[in-house]
């Protein structure tokens, strides 16, 4: 029986070893995706769904067919807009998701030897992280986006009412611009444009990959404009305008918003105080009751 326990804890430490040093290799391990121009950014997924990727490669033929792969499909357009195409698809983060949780799961039956309320807790979170992580890394894109939209189209309204055409403008923007998911978006659209594209094709793949309601409006703008014949720098002017208008106004609803988001932290406080300035008090008072 002694001989079987520390064969165990043998076994154990390895196990629990060669796992630290599995992820404290992932954590050294950097990320790469290839932009339009060819320039590589460094771009990292979550250490846990990064180790728990090569394992999706053991079951191939799991969630390929039926509502499975439109939901897959669903995915890899929202990976494609938060900008990690190139390092992971649909399938792999819904097989990520079913290795979390079940790690999770076993782990939690380890931990509390057995079904456990804290076990399932640690499934379902598990589980629920790479959609969650999905979803804040598309929120960030979109607000990266968000900001700089405006001053994006104020440049090029300068630039195509100054006498350049919209490639030597968009051209321009895209080189002298910091490599921000906006940057990367009008690069996709000027290289595209270069292999053979025409301009609408191009702003309308932007539109799509981005899926962004601000950006729809732009580009559906611009596209009724080259349509119609309209002057760019009108257009322009004037997107550059309402969304700094509706940048504004969202602004003053978050102000609008602070003082109910932040009462009930302020609850806790006053509470917090109240039992510090006061606990010591109650304290001897009720020791001198009893």
């Amino acid at each position: 029986m002694t001989l079987l326990l520390v064969l165990i804890l043998v076994l154990t430490a390895v196990a629990v070893g060669s796992a630290v040093y599995y992820l404290g290799g992932l954590t050294q391990q950097v990320q790469y995706v290839i932009l339009a121009d060819g320039r590589r950014q460094e771009r990292s997924l979550p250490m846990f769904i990064r180790a728990v990727l090569p394992l999706t490669s053991m079951t191939p033929k799991l969630l390929q067919g039926g509502p499975w792969k439109t939901a897959a499909a669903r995915l890899d357009r929202k990976i494609l807009s938060s900008g990690f195409d190139s390092l992971i698809n649909g399938r792999e983060l819904m097989l990520c998701q079913m290795w979390l949780g079940g790690m999770g799961f076993l782990f939690g039956l380890l931990l509390g030897r057995g079904v456990h309320a804290v076990g399932l807790l640690l499934t379902v979170a598990l589980f629920a992280y790479p959609r969650i992580w999905l979803k804040g890394a598309l929120a960030e894109r979109h607000r990266h986006i968000q900001r700089g939209l405006p001053y994006v189209l104020d440049l090029l309204t300068l630039c195509v009412e100054a006498g350049l055409d919209f490639m030597s403008a968009l051209a321009k923007i895209a080189e002298r611009r910091k490599m921000d998911p906006l940057g990367e978006e009008l690069m996709r659209v000027f290289h595209a444009i270069r292999l053979g594209r025409t301009r609408r094709q191009a702003l309308r793949e932007m539109r799509d990959r981005v899926d962004l309601p601000d950006l729809t409006v732009v580009v559906n703008a611009l596209t009724q404009a080259d349509e119609l014949g309209v002057s760019l720098g009108a257009i322009l002017r004037i997107q550059a305008d309402q969304l700094r208008t509706k940048r504004f106004q969202r602004a003053e609803t978050l102000a609008n918003q602070a003082p109910t988001k932040m009462l009930l932290p302020l609850v806790f406080i006053f509470v917090a105080a109240f039992i510090i300035l006061l606990g010591p008090v109650l304290l001897q008072v009720f020791q001198r009751l009893m």
